[in-house]
């Protein structure tokens, strides 16, 4: 009886620590959105995905408390993960601009409205950033055309932000 008792503990604190964690990720997501001016359903995205990965974590951790055998376990998650990482290779891409996507989130020096000139050795690209999403970082040049820009490219440019003042 006792040992049930502290397996519920066990399983109690995890829940209430899943719940603690995620509120502060949540609060901390809300944060970056609003001292970034970025639209919400982009923190919506973001939020979503950090508490896929947070519940599938306590989830493993109750499993383990509860007996499951770990090396069931993990051959289980070794089969999830090579059916997931066979699908994805194919979409290498996706995951590569879902990657990008999360990383500008977080720590990226340009905001919406900013705009900036995208050095490259064939041609230069100016304009304002007018939208951030997971996939594209979506610029509007001076002639109102809309350039769709992916994240992992985005990233790998040199970016020189314009001085509005001047």
């Amino acid at each position: 009886m006792q040992l049930i008792e502290l397996k519920t503990l066990e399983t109690t604190i995890a829940i209430v620590v899943f719940f603690i964690i995620r509120y502060l990720i949540i609060r901390s997501i809300d944060k970056t959105v609003a001292n970034n001016m970025l639209h919400k359903t982009r923190g919506k995205i973001i939020k979503k995905i950090v508490q896929i990965i947070l519940l599938s974590i306590t989830l493993i951790f109750i499993l383990t408390v509860w007996g499951v055998d770990q090396s069931e376990l993990f051959v289980f998650m070794a089969s999830v993960l090579t059916v997931i990482g066979i699908a994805l290779f194919a979409q290498w891409s996706l995951l590569s601009n879902l990657t990008s996507g999360l990383i500008i989130f977080f720590n990226q020096s340009v905001k919406l409205d900013d705009t900036i000139i995208i050095l490259d050795k064939d041609y230069e690209l100016e304009g304002r950033i007018s939208d951030v999403t997971l996939f594209f970082v979506k610029l509007k040049t001076k002639n109102d055309e809309e350039i769709f820009l992916p994240n992992n490219v985005f990233l790998q440019k040199m970016i020189k932000k314009k001085n509005l003042k001047s």
